[in-house]
């Protein structure tokens, strides 16, 4: 009989991680040890239970039934601490803590950078914790209670969460200064479709806002390449291998030096909205309520 008051924490800690990122690379990364470190914690934990925990498969890992049972009550105990923990970080007057956030490519670096800054500047003691993640895989982040906020782009519905819009953006055609299409003012989704289209990978709210659009306009695009983030994209647009629908925000410097050309292709009423969203069924930490006043008050005078 495996005495389940006695399994050791940390062990706990790794064996959570490995099944909620299906992977124990990534599973180390999100607890911040390295991968032999976590894959000891679980043997060792198999070995404390007398059961296997995790089925290997290729470079993912699956719950084994035992695990399944394991993992929900360790998910209840960690969300019963975290609790705890905010209600401390609250008497702490945010002197400490942890803050856990999901954000997509593009909030993490053109939009959160401001407020990420201030936020630090005040409350230096709280550590902020970004997960990297579209839209989609943030909202049941949240309704997992993996994260505490999400900014994603919006409309993202579910009876689970709280929504709070924060500013709008814009998406632009971009391409090289060399490109035929880079003295053009204004474009149509049917003029995109003669030239090589560099897109983010399906399963975001901007791919299917694009892919939308263009079957809205009866055209097939020439997809080029599907690349995970903009950077990349923004990359190969400069070598002149395709255009690409990024926003506005994320070309303002290529854009200022002339290394790229932001062309308009959507109305002002098909500007898209980031807000924050998080579980209607939690309490939000004192640093995340603090994160999020101050997020909504830098954002919502801003276009991107």
């Amino acid at each position: 009989m495996v005495d389940i008051v006695a399994l050791d924490f940390e062990r706990l800690k790794a064996f959570r991680a490995v099944a909620v990122e299906r992977n124990f690379s990534r599973g180390a990364r999100r607890i911040f040890r390295t991968q032999p470190a976590v894959s000891q914690s679980v043997a060792q934990l198999e070995r404390q239970v007398g059961q296997k925990l995790f089925e290997r498969l290729g470079r993912t890992v699956e719950l084994t039934p035992a695990g399944r049972v394991l993992f929900e009550h360790v998910q209840q105990a960690f969300r019963i601490l975290e609790e705890a923990q905010g209600k401390l970080d609250a008497l702490g007057g945010l002197k400490q803590g942890s803050l856990r956030i999901g954000a997509s490519d593009t909030a993490t670096c053109y939009v959160l950078p401001p407020v990420l800054r201030r936020f630090r500047e005040k409350y230096p003691g709280v550590e902020i914790i970004i997960a990297d993640r579209p839209s989609p895989a943030i909202l049941q982040q949240v309704l997992a209670r993996e994260v505490e906020l999400g900014i994603v782009t919006l409309p993202l519905r579910h009876s689970g969460i709280v929504v709070r819009e924060a500013l709008e953006r814009e998406d632009v055609v971009i391409c090289s200064p060399r490109h035929p299409l880079a003295a053009r003012r204004r474009l149509k989704m049917s003029d995109l479709a003669a030239y090589p289209l560099l897109l983010l990978d399906r399963g975001s709210n901007t791919r299917a806002f694009i892919d939308a659009r263009f079957q809205a306009a009866g055209c097939v695009p020439k997809i080029a390449m599907e690349l995970a983030n903009i950077e990349a994209i923004k990359q190969l647009v400069q070598l002149d291998l395709g255009i690409s629908i990024v926003p506005r925000v994320a070309v303002e410097r290529e854009v200022s030096s002339g290394g790229l050309c932001a062309l308009r292709l959507f109305r002002a009423d098909e500007r898209r909205t980031l807000g924050f969203i998080h579980s209607k069924s939690a309490t939000l930490s004192p640093a995340a309520q603090e994160f999020l006043r101050m997020a909504l008050r830098e954002l919502r005078d801003h276009s991107v």
